[in-house]
């Protein structure tokens, strides 16, 4: 049980899969938006024992693959994450608001799933190969 994570009375793993949407599926995510909102997750994860392991993006969507600890509420952190990176997004990035709808970044819908189905490199290769032309 070398690779599980510890505290000081549990072992886990506990691996996510989240795929974050642009509101409409507006087409605003280029290499500088979307390091800076990795960046913003990074900077927000510890504070909710939130791992970040991967991250990649296509032009209207975000995939992130990270781990969490078991008192980890993450529906109150995506909540957080996608408030704070909306705004400062739109903020640093203004040229965007004009493609969005009623300034709305992040849609609602998300989809959150656990990484325990597939292998994790099968997962990391996935989100290795998002926006690549096939």
């Amino acid at each position: 049980m070398k690779d599980m994570d510890r505290n000081a009375h549990s072992v886990y793993l506990l691996y996510y899969h989240l795929v974050m949407v642009v509101k409409y599926r507006r087409k605003v995510i280029n290499d500088p938006i979307s390091d800076r909102a990795k960046e913003i997750f990074e900077y927000l994860a510890p504070n909710h024992g939130i791992t970040l392991e991967e991250w990649n993006h296509d032009i209207d969507h975000v995939h992130v693959m990270f781990r969490v600890q078991p008192k980890t509420e993450i529906s109150k952190f995506i909540n957080a994450y996608k408030g704070a990176s909306s705004r400062l997004i739109k903020k640093e990035y203004p040229e965007i608001k004009e493609k969005l709808w009623k300034g709305a970044f992040w849609s609602q819908s998300l989809c959150l799933m656990t990484a325990g189905g597939a292998p994790l490199e099968v997962i990391r290769q996935y989100i290795e190969s998002q926006g690549e032309k096939h």
